[in-house]
């Protein structure tokens, strides 16, 4: 298990940057590595919605002169590529070499090494970022997530109005809990360097599960008798656009949902990196069930 009491850099307290800090993912990253009494620094779009506990930066991975302000005495860099396309990564490229900072990459549990086309584009545009980096000689640690519990957020604005669950037929995943990744990625974030294993580790939780799983694992939590109805693809994309997504990503989801295949991979990365086993999507469930609030009338 790496050493996390060890700074990189800084003698006291290292600096780092956390690229998606506004997701679900990133404001844990951010939550443990303040209090790991590291400084944080996020690259934003719009500083109203930084984390008040960071060092806000005003731009975005695209855009090499922000990037680089955002580099700045920092000692290591969280990066998740928000983008289907990894092509406006190059210039993201450069600023990393320049900076050279310990470098912790997220990416998919779904990448299949040695294959030059991946299932889905989202798993593509996995792979492709990992290549990058390391076609840059940037050496990054990558962590390759699985499904992770906290896309069941996404199901919130359905539970409001009843107690089904519609959407497409994913593959069955070991859904992994986003702090779990979250205290895996601090851990080696804040790792003495010199103990640094490149990886890939492949973060997953506990147990196999499918989307009608979730729900009624969700269902159980909320003490609703909740059920997920499959839905073919030109449904199950209505159904996202509905929900608000931008059309390319409901795009990508469906075509995910329809190519990649069950996972029936279960490690101890989790453990092996943190300490401690990867929690299960029930504890996940009874933890934030109070976000799911009621049913309305």
């Amino acid at each position: 298990m790496p050493d996390t009491t060890t700074p990189t850099r800084s003698s006291s307290r290292p600096t780092v940057l956390v690229t998606g800090a506004t997701g679900n993912l990133g404001r844990e990253v951010v939550d443990r590595l303040r209090t790991q009494g590291a400084r944080v620094r996020c690259l934003v779009r719009d500083l109203a919605g930084a984390p008040p506990e960071a060092e806000p930066v005003t731009g975005d991975l695209t855009d090499p002169a922000a990037f680089r302000q955002a580099l700045d005495g920092v000692d290591a860099v969280f990066l998740i590529w928000p983008l289907l396309d990894s092509a406006p990564a190059q210039g993201l490229l450069a600023e990393l070499a320049a900076a050279a900072p310990r470098l912790v990459h997220l990416s998919s549990a779904a990448v299949e090494d040695g294959s030059a086309h991946q299932t889905d584009p989202i798993v593509q545009v996995h792979a492709d970022m990992e290549a990058l980096l390391h076609g840059a000689g940037l050496r990054p640690v990558v962590l390759r997530s699985d499904t992770l519990a906290s896309n069941a957020r996404g199901w919130k604005r359905q539970l409001a109005a009843g107690d089904v669950v519609s959407g497409p037929q994913a593959g069955r995943t070991a859904v992994v809990d986003e702090r779990d990744v979250a205290d895996a990625a601090v851990a080696v974030l804040l790792a003495d360097q010199a103990d640094r294993d490149h990886g890939p580790y492949v973060l997953t939780g506990p147990e196999i599960l499918g989307r009608a799983e979730q729900v009624a694992q969700l269902g159980a939590a909320l003490r609703r008798d909740l059920r997920f109805e499959a839905l073919p693809a030109a449904r199950a994309r209505a159904r996202m656009l509905a929900d608000g997504l931008p059309e390319p990503l409901a795009d990508a989801l469906v075509a995910a949902a329809e190519r990649r295949p069950d996972s029936p991979r279960v490690t101890d990365h989790v453990r092996r990196l943190t300490g401690h086993p990867a929690g299960t999507f029930a504890r996940w469930a009874a933890d934030h069930a109070a976000e799911f609030g009621r049913r309305e009338p």
